[in-house]
């Protein structure tokens, strides 16, 4: 079979002939029918820092983001059954540390990840751990099922760890229209948000947020996001932030675009430490800030299925290339020029 596959500590990546994996215990293989590119596998690409310093085998093949049909499976697997058409779970946990066992599995002491620990998807098959397979709903798309796994991020940064009780009637600000942070729009806009301000310098992706349901736009290059949002709200600010860039003065920007009482959401990875003002923008407004990683397992896949099947999200608008799996570097390429939302791959 092909598989994209990082083959030196180097840019670049190499589509090569591999011997079609077989599943062990516990395992099953999954022909791919789409594969989508992540952030994480641009890093992996184009060999940064934190590529050199966290992949710790080569050659490896990379991605994670997966739906395809189950053509085999190895010992010990009742579910899912060969002809099940599954997206994947990129998070393979351990099942018996102490956050798996207390139902965190998504932050497993020993957790390993698709595509960087274990070999990853971009490939014609894939084998992955029964238990990460997740059946997908057949009023959801082939190609759409690939992006369950990026769109349950911005489900678990919407909802929180109260279940997104502050969402309704609420102002929710997005800072970063990523793919991410565009999926976001939809879901809050789909919670019963009130108003929802996209904050974004990319004029291609805040016409993809506006129709993902935005009704604010603001250009952080032109325009003062905070001014803008307090604005947008008549002086009190976003009672819930999503920050989804990374970037150190953004995250500060979001603590201060915050209405007392609110709910900061992080997701976005900042590369150093962030300095900001706890006592007046997070103390004294009793802010609440939350870390999100992941998915929460399996709640997250059950909200994920409920919007895209129902129709209560369309999520159309943020795939912007479609590519066979052997124009790969187009794929990267568009991803790494800003100028594309999610780009799906398919052998």
């Amino acid at each position: 079979m092909r598989a994209l596959r990082k083959t030196a500590a180097a840019p670049g990546a190499e589509l090569v002939e591999v011997p079609v994996p077989r599943p062990g215990p516990g395992q099953v293989l999954v022909k791919v029918h789409a594969a989508s590119i992540c952030g994480t596998d641009l890093h992996i690409y184009e060999w940064d820092a934190w590529a050199a310093r966290r992949i710790t085998r080569i050659p490896m093949t990379f991605g994670h983001e997966l739906a395809g049909r189950v053509v085999a499976v190895g010992d010990e697997v009742h579910a899912p059954v060969v002809g099940a058409f599954v997206s994947a779970e990129s998070h393979a946990f351990c099942g018996h540390c102490r956050m798996c066992r207390t139902g965190r599995a998504h932050i497993c002491e020993n957790l390993r990840i698709l595509g960087v620990d274990l070999d990853g998807v971009f490939a014609d098959y894939a084998v992955i751990p029964a238990p990460n397979a997740w059946e997908v709903d057949p009023r959801i798309a082939p190609d759409v099922a690939s992006v369950q796994e990026p769109f349950g991020n911005a489900v678990h940064t919407i909802f929180g760890a109260d279940g997104g009780g502050d969402l309704e009637l609420a102002t929710v600000a997005v800072i970063g229209c990523g793919p991410i942070g565009l999926f976001s729009i939809g879901i809050a806009r789909a919670a019963g948000a009130r108003q929802v301000i996209a904050i974004e310098p990319n004029d291609l992706r805040l016409g993809i947020a506006k129709r993902m349901g935005a009704d604010v736009l603001v250009d952080p290059l032109h325009e003062d996001p905070v001014a803008a949002v307090v604005e947008a709200t008549g002086g009190h600010g976003a009672e819930v932030v999503l920050e989804m860039s990374g970037i150190a003065s953004a995250i500060d920007q979001g603590t201060r675009m915050l209405a007392h009482g609110g709910r900061l959401s992080l997701l976005g990875l900042p590369t150093a430490p962030v300095a900001l003002d706890l006592s007046d923008q997070v103390i004294f407004k009793e802010a609440r800030i939350f870390g999100v990683t992941g998915r929460e397992l399996f709640r997250t896949w059950e909200q994920t299925t409920t919007l895209l099947g129902s129709g209560m999200v369309d999520v159309t608008p943020v795939i912007t290339h479609r590519l066979p799996l052997d124009r790969f570097a187009e794929g990267f390429e568009a991803v790494a020029s800003g100028r594309s939302g999610k780009v799906v791959l398919t052998p």
